[in-house]
C-alpha cells in the first residue's frame, strides 16, 4: 500500500479503482426442461436456447390410476430390474420419472430420494446404454433441488458422469453437463473436485469439437464461467487452448447475448497473466477494438453495455506485464495508438478506459519516459480539465492514476512539473471523493520526490497544507489518511525549508507527524521520524509546544525500548532525541525518562550503525544530564 511502485490499475485487489468484473452471473440453459443453475451465482436465470431435447409427451394415467401410482410402480420396477430389464421397460420407467418431475419436481424428487433409486442410476450411466441420456436428464432435474445434491454425491454419481464427458453422443454430453452443473451448484468444494478430476481439458476439447452445436457450446461456456471463478482452475486452463477456442468462437458471434456469454468466461480467465498473453496472441484485442469502433457512437442499450465490457476487458488484459509490453511495442504499437485516441473522446467510458490503459502501460520506467517525451501528459491534463467542475469521478481517478505512475521515474518529475501537472492536480483539492483524494495525494508525492523547489512551493501553499491536515484525520479512509501523512512528511523532507515547517506547524500538522511515527508500516514511521528530526533541527522553537503536547518524547522512549522496532527506527529515534534536547522543556522530559538505560543497551546492537549512534547518544545524555 505504501511502496513507491508503478501501480497496476483496473482489476480488483490490484489498484484502488477496478472496472466492472464483467459479470452478470449468467445462469444455465433453458430447454424444455428448466435451466441449469449457475454455480457461484446468487440465482439461476433462464436463457431460451430452444435446443434441448423435449420432455416425453404427456400421457394420461389409465382409468383408476394416478400419476403417483405410476411413479411408485416405476420406482419399484427400476430398483428391482434395472440390471436385467429390457430396454423398452427401462425406457418406460425413465419416461414416467421425467413426466412426474415435469409436473411436480420437488415432490417427485423426494420420492426418488426415499426410494434409494439414486444408487441404481450410477450403474445405468454407461456410454453403451441407450438410456444414459435420460438417466442424466433425470439427475439434472432432481439436482435442481438443494436437498437432492448431497444424496446425488453420496450415491456416487459424479465419477460416472465425469466419465461420460468423453462420450461422442451429443445428447448424452448435454444432459451430463447439466447434471454435473446442478449437483455442483453453489459448492466450491464439488467444483474443485471436478477440476481435480480433469474436466477442464475435456470441456475445452468438447468446445472445439462441437462448436456448431449451440446447446453444447452454451453448456461448455456456462461450465467455464463457473469453474474459472476458482483460482485453482486457472492454471489448468492455461495449459489448454481455451484462449484460441474462445476467440475463434467470439469472432463468429453476431448476437449480443452470445457475446455476453463469452465475455463472462473471458473476464475471470483474463485475471491470469499467462492466459492474458494467450488471449492477446489469439487476437482478442483486435476483436475488442472492432467492438469499440462499432458501438462508440450508438445509443442502444446493448451497444453501450458491449462498449463498456469490451473496453474494460481491454484494460484487464493490460494488467499482465507480458501482455501489456507486447501491446505497447515500444510505444509504436497500433493498439497503444488506438488507446491514446480514446482519451480525447467525448465518450466517458472510453475516456475512462483510455486513462486506465495509460496507467497500466506506465508500469515500468522505460514506458513512462517514452510516454512523457511523446506528449501524453498534456492529453491527460486536458482530460482532467474537462472534469474539474462536477466531472466524472471515475475519469478523474483514472487520469490521476496515470499521472501518478508517469511521475515515478526521476527524469520525468521536472518535465511534468514544468508542464504544470502540480497546478492541474491541485484543482481537485476540493474533491470529497476518497478515491480521487487518494490519487491526488499520491501524484503530488511522486512529483516532489527529490524536487526541493517544488516541495517548497507546495509546502508554503496554506490551502494545500490545511487540506492535508484535515485528511490526516480521515479515519474512515485509511488510504487517504496514510497518503496525507506521507505527503506532509515529504514536503518537509524534500524542501528542508523553514517556511514549509512554519506553515505545517501553524496548520496543526505536528500531531499527525508524531502519530505517523507509531504507524504499523516501517516506511511511514521512518518518514515521520526524519521529518520530525528536520523540524527539531531547523525550527524547534516554533514547534516546541506542539511536540510537547503530542508526547513525542514518550513515543520515542517506547520505540527505543521495543525490541521489535526496526534498526532504522531505533537509529532515527536516537538522532531525534539528541535534536530535541535543544529545547529546555523537552530536555526535561528526556531526563525524566530512563533514556540512558535504554540507549546503553543499544550499544551492543547487532546493527553497527545503531550501535554507533547509541554510543553518541549516550555521550550526549551523560554530558547534558
Amino acid at each position: 500500500m505504501y511502496s513507491l511502485t508503478h501501480s497496476p490499475i483496473g482489476a480488483a485487489g490490484r489498484g484502488t479503482h477496478a472496472p466492472a468484473r464483467l459479470r452478470s452471473f449468467l445462469a444455465g440453459l433453458a430447454p424444455a426442461c428448466p435451466a441449469l443453475p449457475c454455480p457461484c451465482s446468487p440465482r439461476p436465470r433462464e436463457r431460451g436456447a430452444g435446443s434441448f431435447p423435449e420432455q416425453p409427451p404427456e400421457t394420461s394415467a389409465p382409468p383408476g390410476r394416478t400419476m403417483a401410482d405410476n411413479l411408485s410402480d416405476a420406482l419399484k420396477k427400476l430398483k428391482i430390474t434395472a440390471t436385467d430389464s429390457t430396454a423398452d421397460s427401462l425406457e418406460g420407467c425413465l419416461d414416467c420419472l421425467l413426466q412426474a418431475l415435469a409436473q411436480n419436481n420437488i415432490e417427485t424428487s423426494e420420492k426418488i430420494q426415499k426410494s434409494g433409486i439414486l444408487q441404481v442410476f450410477a450403474s445405468l450411466l454407461t456410454p453403451q446404454s441407450s438410456s444414459t441420456a435420460k438417466v442424466a436428464n433425470i439427475i439434472a432435474e432432481v439436482a435442481k433441488n438443494e436437498f437432492m445434491r448431497n444424496p446425488c454425491v453420496d450415491a456416487g454419481l459424479i465419477p460416472p458422469l465425469v466419465q461420460l464427458l468423453n462420450c461422442k453422443d451429443q445428447e448424452v454430453l448435454l444432459q451430463t453437463g447439466r447434471a454435473l452443473g446442478n449437483i455442483c451448484y453453489d459448492s466450491h468444494t464439488l467444483q474443485s473436485q471436478l477440476i481435480n478430476m480433469g474436466v477442464i481439458p475435456t470441456l475445452v476439447k468438447l468446445l472445439g469439437i462441437h462448436c456448431q452445436n449451440a446447446a453444447l457450446t452454451e453448456m461448455c461456456l456456462v461450465a467455464f464461467g463457473n469453474l474459472a471463478e476458482l483460482e485453482s482452475s486457472k492454471e489448468q486452463f492455461a495449459y489448454t487452448n481455451i484462449a484460441e477456442e474462445l476467440v475463434k468462437l467470439f469472432k463468429k458471434q453476431i448476437e449480443h447475448d452470445k457475446k455476453e456469454m463469452i465475455f463472462e468466461v473471458l473476464a475471470p480467465l483474463a485475471e491470469n497473466d499467462v492466459i492474458k498473453l494467450q488471449l492477446v496472441e489469439a487476437g482478442l484485442v483486435e476483436c475488442l477494438l472492432e467492438i469499440v469502433q462499432k458501438t462508440v457512437d450508438s445509443d442502444k442499450e446493448d451497444d453501450i453495455a458491449e462498449l463498456k465490457t469490451a473496453s474494460d476487458l481491454m484494460v484487464l488484459l493490460l494488467l499482465g506485464d507480458e501482455s501489456m509490453q507486447k501491446l505497447f511495442e515500444g510505444g509504436k504499437g497500433s493498439v497503444f495508438q488506438r488507446v491514446l485516441s480514446w482519451i480525447p473522446s467525448n465518450n466517458h467510458q472510453l475516456q475512462l478506459a483510455g486513462a486506465l490503459a495509460i496507467a497500466n502501460f506506465a508500469r515500468n520506467d522505460g514506458n513512462c519516459i517514452h510516454m512523457v517525451d511523446n506528449g501524453i501528459v498534456q492529453k491527460l491534463m486536458d482530460l482532467l480539465d474537462r472534469h474539474v467542475e462536477d466531472g466524472n469521478v471515475t475519469v478523474q481517478h483514472a487520469a490521476l492514476s496515470a499521472l501518478r505512475n508517469l511521475a515515478i521515474p526521476v527524469v520525468n518529475k521536472a518535465k511534468m512539473l514544468s508542464a504544470g501537472v502540480a497546478e492541474a492536480v491541485l484543482k481537485f483539492l476540493r474533491s470529497e471523493m476518497p478515491p480521487v483524494q487518494f490519487k491526488l495525494l499520491g501524484t503530488l508525492r511522486m512529483l516532489i520526490d527529490a524536487q526541493a523547489d517544488a516541495a517548497e512551493q507546495l509546502g508554503k501553499n496554506v490551502k494545500l497544507v490545511e487540506r492535508l491536515v484535515e485528511w490526516c484525520e480521515a479515519k474512515d479512509h485509511a488510504g487517504v489518511m496514510g497518503e496525507s501523512n506521507r505527503l506532509l512528511s515529504a514536503l518537509i523532507r524534500h524542501s528542508k525549508s523553514k517556511d514549509v515547517i512554519r506553515t505545517i506547524v501553524q496548520s496543526g500538522g505536528i500531531k499527525h507527524l508524531v502519530t505517523m511515527a507509531t504507524s504499523e508500516h516501517v516506511i511511514m514511521q521512518n518518514e515521520a521520524l526524519v521529518a520530525l528530526a528536520l523540524i527539531a533541527a531547523l525550527e524547534l522553537v516554533t514547534a516546541e509546544k506542539d511536540i510537547e503536547n503530542a508526547q513525542l518524547v514518550q513515543i520515542l522512549h517506547r520505540l527505543l525500548s521495543d525490541e521489535r522496532s526496526a534498526p532504522e527506527i531505533k537509529y532515527n529515534s536516537m538522532v531525534l532525541i539528541c535534536a530535541l534536547m535543544g529545547s529546555e522543556p523537552l530536555h526535561k522530559e528526556v531526563q525524566s525518562l530512563s533514556f540512558l538505560e535504554v540507549v546503553s543497551k543499544l550499544r551492543s546492537h547487532e546493527n553497527k550503525t545503531v550501535a554507533q549512534q547509541a554510543s553518541l547518544t549516550e555521550q550526549r545524555l551523560v554530558v547534558e544530564s
